[in-house]
């Protein structure tokens, strides 16, 4: 049985700033992941992609944050169960949990903290003729090491944020690249957008809208991509990789049992602390929801401070909270 003071459950970006608040009011922390690396998302789809919303950083490639991340709260020492899904949540008499995983490890702590990103995920997959055919053999849903895509045909689908981004990193790295989008606007970031359409004007990638990809083809190892125009007049595009980027379809798994109130696959949370409908448990990051919500990884940043100064009540409850400032104590001080 691991002891701890908040067991946090996602070791993400997020959950893993939780653990420098926490540390800081000297409440010990173990993280739970499914995955088996910490990083969350960052590690696991996007290792690569640049991230440009992160105070104090003009970019910085997500594993990098993440390797930033683990940096700053080892002097807390975090402790991780890897690998493992949280499967069970057992409260106890004084009001504090027991949780269990799929492979029976068992952690008792006085605060749950969800930060699970999106929960369990997968990508959502085209209806795509003869997609699925081609999986790992030129079509995938994430990438993980674009240097396997260096002077290559790589096509993107997609009008999101990771569509623009990975078209403009990939821009650089491929030997042509295609975005293939079915509308005429793109969901994600205004400035990603228009550095996609300037890419395109100056002839650096190739911007294909109003479209949709209908079918695949290959020998063994995807060849062709068919796309289908708003007109019905179809092309075929030579490509070596097809990256359909269509985001993650969430799954809460277990934890939409525990009683807390789910409103479309996200915790509802008070933004007073970002505590659940139920005592001692938390949620922050982009699991949770509430009026006026950003799923940027800065807010659940915001959102894991308030948390722990909250929770400071459940694990000294006969010490009053003094809020104190790094920069006069120091790290180290606390």
């Amino acid at each position: 049985m691991i002891t701890t003071d908040i067991c946090i459950i996602g070791a993400g970006p997020v959950g893993l700033f939780a653990v420098f608040e926490a540390g800081l009011l000297k409440m010990r922390c173990h993280l739970i992941d499914a995955l088996p690396q910490v990083g969350g998302q960052l590690s696991e789809i996007y290792p690569q992609k640049p991230i440009y919303d992160i105070p104090g950083y003009p970019e910085v490639k997500a594993q990098e944050l993440v390797d930033n991340l683990m940096d700053q709260i080892e002097p807390f020492h975090p402790t991780f169960t890897l690998g493992e899904r949280v499967d069970t949540l057992e409260r106890q008499e004084d009001g504090s949990f027991i949780i269990g995983t799929n492979d029976g490890t068992q952690v008792h702590c006085q605060v749950v903290v969800i930060a699970g990103g999106l929960g369990c995920f997968e990508p959502r997959k085209p209806e795509i003729e003869g997609l699925e055919k081609f999986e790992g053999k030129g079509v995938s849903y994430m990438v993980k090491n674009p240097e396997l895509l260096r002077d290559r045909r790589v096509i993107l689908a997609g009008g999101g944020d990771s569509a623009l981004d990975w078209t403009i990193f990939l821009a650089e790295v491929a030997k042509e690249v295609t975005l293939i989008h079915r509308s005429d606007s793109f969901r994600g970031a205004p400035d990603s957008a228009e550095k996609v359409y300037e890419l395109a004007k100056q002839g650096k990638i190739n911007l294909v809208l109003q479209s949709n990809i209908t079918s695949v083809s290959g020998n063994g190892h995807l060849k062709e991509v068919v796309i289908t125009g708003k007109d019905k007049a179809q092309r075929i595009l030579a490509a070596d990789h097809l990256i359909p980027l269509f985001g993650l379809t969430p799954k809460l798994g277990p934890i939409a049992d525990w009683g807390l109130n789910i409103d479309k696959s996200a915790i509802s949370v008070s933004t007073v602390d970002y505590s659940t409908t139920v005592e001692r448990i938390y949620a922050i990051g982009d699991i949770n929801t509430y009026p006026g919500k950003l799923k940027l990884i800065l807010c659940g940043f915001h959102e894991a401070a308030l948390m722990c100064q909250s929770a400071f009540k459940y694990v000294y409850p006969n010490q009053k909270l003094s809020f104190k400032y790094t920069t006069v104590n120091g790290v180290h001080a606390f």
